[in-house]
């Protein structure tokens, strides 16, 4: 009988816009963008011009510090724009999309018949590595590295989320597939992590129950119930939804970057699940779907916790399965504010009289309500933390860059995401996420 791993700390942020049980097809979409932002850390080096034309498939970029991870056309047509910002940072690479798809064939491929080096080879030349990250540091996986071990989380638990469950019908041969593939990357185990109240059948791999509030469904979450990470050890990272790009490769033979993308939040009149491309333009995805209004909007690719903040003309980024669009609250002008019972406001303390009704969703807004402060010692990172880290030190240990304390205090196994909630729940008003980045990031340059 598998395990079930019930964690208590954490918090559910119950919000209006759930999407529901129903697939409908995009608006059609003419332009397509690869965002090299989406990918932490790569200094991208551009491949083609505008004017190309380009297969799904056809590299677009590479990182210059690693040549051998690609990036990869998510459609065919013709390269249209590669546009830069300051210093000549490429900030996107823009395709006008053929009516008629067309595909760089790499074969169809059994995972049981390829060795280890043999499917490496593959995921880097059909450009899957990219999706595939590693931690310490959280960035993509080096592949002249094995790992540890693998572990994939087929649960998402941040606001609003997709349910994996849902998105997997139709499509569990691909996905078993793609698990088949990762186990000859390592010479430990593939851990899959997900929802006990709604187990996916897989087989070959260790499956591993959770039971908890958000953000038990996180990875780093549940690495650290499972196996954690010690210093020196490198283990790989995956969302369940990217597994299915693999696992379409060895199948089709061909790169297939398809999503079923939840479209949710307070201001989407009927949320749904949208089936679309990876890098699609907003517009296509929220054509006639949003609710009237005369106040500005705030859309996200991702959830609200740690999406990016987009506007319409703008592209789906690459790890995301969700799409979220709230009120900005920049019109907002409340009377006596906090001093009010508070009945229509989320309260994560016992300000509003909001608490006694915990099964109630609720509208938020993009306001912080706040401005910056020196860290409180409270205690409440620790509350919305399932790990065994004293966040509150590390992030103070993080800000004073001692790499002795960072190591000490878990700084190996985390990544930004972990502390969303944090964030979240933070009466400093800090930006935990961004200082946990630049640990990462100062802490990695340090240590090569």
């Amino acid at each position: 009988m598998t395990k079930v791993i019930k964690l208590k700390k954490g918090l559910d942020i119950n919000l209006k816009g759930k999407p529901a049980g129903v697939v409908e097809e995009s608006a059609p979409c003419e332009y397509y963008a690869l965002v090299p932002d989406d990918f932490h850390g790569v200094v991208p080096k551009v491949v083609v011009k505008p004017g190309e034309h380009v297969d799904a498939g056809t590299p677009l970029m590479y990182d210059k510090n690693r040549p051998e991870i690609k990036f990869v056309a998510p459609v065919s047509g013709e390269v249209v724009a590669v546009n830069r910002g300051e210093r000549r940072k490429v900030l996107d690479i823009t395709i006008k999309a053929d009516a008629e798809q067309t595909f760089v064939e790499f074969g169809k491929k059994s995972a049981d018949e390829l060795s280890g080096e043999q499917m490496k080879e593959l995921l880097l030349q059909a450009g899957m590595f990219p999706f595939i990250k590693q931690r310490p540091y959280d960035v993509i996986a080096n592949p002249d590295v094995t790992p540890r071990d693998i572990f994939v989380t087929a649960w998402d638990t941040a606001p609003l989320a997709p349910d994996f469950g849902f998105v997997l019908k139709g499509e569990e041969a691909h996905f078993q597939t793609g698990l088949d593939a990762l186990r000859k990357l390592t010479s430990g185990k593939v851990y899959v992590g997900m929802p006990a109240k709604a187990p996916i059948a897989v087989s070959n791999v260790e499956s591993v129950l959770f039971d908890g509030p958000h953000p038990t469904g996180n990875v780093g979450v549940q690495i650290q119930h499972i196996a954690p990470v010690n210093k020196g050890e490198v283990v790989w990272t995956m969302n369940a939804f990217d597994v299915l790009f693999i696992g379409r490769l060895l199948n089709k033979g061909v790169v297939d970057f398809s999503r079923l993308v939840a479209v949710t939040g307070s201001e989407v009149a009927n949320p749904v699940y949208v089936r679309t491309c990876v890098g699609a333009r907003i517009d296509s995805l929220l054509a006639g779907r949003l609710t009237p209004a005369d106040y500005h909007r705030r859309i996200i690719s991702g959830n609200v916790l740690t999406g990016t903040h987009i506007s319409e003309m703008d592209y789906l980024r690459a790890p995301h399965s969700q799409l979220t669009v709230i009120p900005e609250g920049d019109d907002c002008h409340e009377l006596f504010g906090w001093a009010m019972p508070g009945l229509k406001k989320f309260s994560v303390s016992h300000t509003y009289f909001s608490w006694l009704f915990p099964k109630k969703s609720y509208t938020l807004d993009a306001r912080l309500n706040g401005g910056e402060r020196a860290i409180i010692m409270s205690g409440e990172y620790d509350r919305v933390l399932p790990m065994d880290i004293l966040p509150e030190f590390l992030i103070k240990a993080v800000l004073a860059f001692d790499v002795e304390k960072m190591e000490n205090l878990g700084i190996y196994e985390v990544a930004p995401e972990d502390f969303a909630l944090c964030e979240f729940v933070d009466t400093s008003k800090l930006e935990i996420q961004k200082i946990i980045r630049t640990g990462l990031d100062e802490l990695m340059k340090e240590m090569n």
